[in-house]
């Protein structure tokens, strides 16, 4: 007889991704052949608002990852996921709040901003005075997520210094928009007490430009955004380009921002946009099971799965093996290192060694008074990485 475990207890504020769960139970019962008796691990993902692309996307992480018990061996063409496991795609808020819950254990794993992800591992920024989620550790970078700047027609934002004095819609409280926006004012040199932010999440914030009670709205999240999709066949808006002399000292400074575009007619027609992305990344805490961590770090990337992410979502095709360990300066998952190492991602020093090993030497957000694109004093803008994986 079969036995099923979760690796926490159940939260309760969260919405599975039922489709998930179906066709993995469907898949099993469907299985040509018996497998012998193995225990069911459970692993709950806490991903995004169901209209982003957090919430598609952590299921078809859901899908990679899961195989259970009765399903066809990988090499004889079944599920090349962690044998006995069963993945749970949960809706959430966004980065902060899958960060809160798990480091309550509510959930097991998540999809997380690495900027965001690295301030509340340090303790830096909007982060300063808590509790640092010392805790937190990074299975995998997973695609990039594209920072959008979406201004109402006619309103005149031609950049990030043009939203002094704005009405701009940030996010709902759990986000992680809102992180990465004042670090960007900040480096822009626009102090955020000049913006009237407002926290609105996505559904709000179209609706509230459509009914011009807002200038404009930020969103980081991988495009096509599936909201501002269905937004575009209502509405017209304009996407404002986050590009220049800043921006790119911004990618040289802080290892968790990179030169990124919104691709021609992903809402409507418009050429492509220049924007920054955002590494989204798959994390963990760091007592989550080290067998499992391997396992996810090895189904996520598998040869076999690849065709599941591209097919799943125009951000599947930008995921990269190479760029798996940038994590932007959070220690990667234990399990997951052994993987990596086995892929000659990683190296470990004697000095890694006696500490978890870390991507990336990643600097504090810029703060209103520093110059754009510099470092913190001690702190290299070159985002080169530290000593432990390459």
């Amino acid at each position: 007889m079969t036995r099923s475990t979760a690796l926490s207890h159940t939260p309760g504020r969260f919405r599975p991704l039922g489709l998930v769960c179906v066709a993995l139970a469907a898949f099993a019962l469907l299985a040509p052949y018996s497998a012998p008796a193995q225990d069911v691990k459970v692993v709950r993902i806490g991903t995004g608002p169901i209209d982003t692309t957090e919430f598609p996307f952590g299921g078809l992480v859901g899908n990679a990852i899961s195989n259970p018990p009765g399903s066809r061996d990988c090499d004889k063409g079944g599920n090349c996921g962690v044998p006995g496991l069963i993945a749970n795609a949960l809706s959430t808020e966004g980065t902060w709040s899958n960060l809160q819950a798990l480091m309550r254990g509510d959930i097991d794993i998540a999809l997380a901003q690495s900027d965001v992800a690295y301030w509340a591992y340090a303790g830096l920024g909007d982060f300063q005075g808590q509790e640092p989620m010392t805790r937190l550790r990074v299975i995998s970078r997973l695609y990039p997520a594209s920072i959008h700047l979406i201004a109402r027609k006619g309103v005149k934002i031609a950049g990030l210094k043009d939203l002094t004095g704005k009405k701009l819609a940030v996010d709902a409280q759990g986000g992680g928009t809102r992180f990465t926006v004042k670090a960007l004012l900040a480096a822009y040199g626009v102090r955020s007490s000049s913006v009237n932010m407002q926290t609105l999440n996505i559904t709000q914030a179209t609706a509230a430009l459509k009914a011009n009670k807002i200038d404009a709205m930020m969103l980081v999240s991988g495009a096509p955004v599936l909201a501002l999709q269905d937004f575009a066949r209502t509405a017209e808006f304009t996407l404002v380009p986050i590009a220049g002399p800043t921006a790119e000292k911004l990618t040289q400074a802080f290892p968790f921002y990179t030169a990124g575009k919104i691709p021609a007619n992903s809402y409507g027609q418009h050429p492509d946009i220049a924007t920054l992305d955002v590494g989204m990344e798959l994390v963990s805490r760091e007592d989550f099971d080290n067998d499992f961590g391997f396992g996810i770090a090895r189904a996520v990337w598998h040869e076999r799965n690849k065709s599941l992410f591209e097919a799943g979502h125009a951000r599947g095709k930008l995921m990269d093996k190479a760029l798996s360990v940038r994590t932007g300066g959070v220690p990667i998952q234990a399990g997951a290192v052994r993987y990596y190492l086995s892929q000659g991602l990683m190296r470990l020093s004697s000095a890694a060694a006696a500490r978890p090993p870390v991507a990336v030497n990643a600097p504090a957000p810029p703060t209103s008074g520093q110059t754009s694109g510099q470092a913190p004093p001690g702190q290299s803008t070159s985002g080169a990485p530290a000593s432990g994986p390459r």
